[in-house]
């Protein structure tokens, strides 16, 4: 069996590269796939501690993230898509939500 360390090693070496994503990349699909990348590296955590303490709890909590993870893409993606329609970008430093 595997050890938890190393499933929290990996955990950890996605979130990190998942905030990577988010701070230096300026594209609006990048930025939640990245946000994607770093909601499994939580649950990759949270299932890995479940395993070894024997618990479902972890595992039942990790399957309401993804359906919460899985309606945030929707959503995003959706904005995205009528952001591109009436800007012709999707590069983040352009968008202004404050405007009308």
């Amino acid at each position: 069996m595997v050890p938890v360390e190393y499933y929290i090693i990996l955990s950890a070496v996605l979130f990190s590269i998942g905030v990577a994503g988010v701070v230096f990349r300026r594209n609006a699909l990048v930025i939640f796939m990245s946000i994607e990348l770093m909601l499994n590296a939580a649950n990759l955590a949270i299932v890995a501690f479940s395993s070894a303490l024997k618990s479902l709890e972890g595992q039942i909590f990790v399957f309401f993230v993804i359906a919460v993870a899985a309606a945030e893409v929707a959503v995003g993606l959706a904005l995205i898509v009528e952001i591109f329609k009436s800007k012709r970008s999707i590069d983040v430093d352009q968008m202004n939500s404050m405007k009308g």
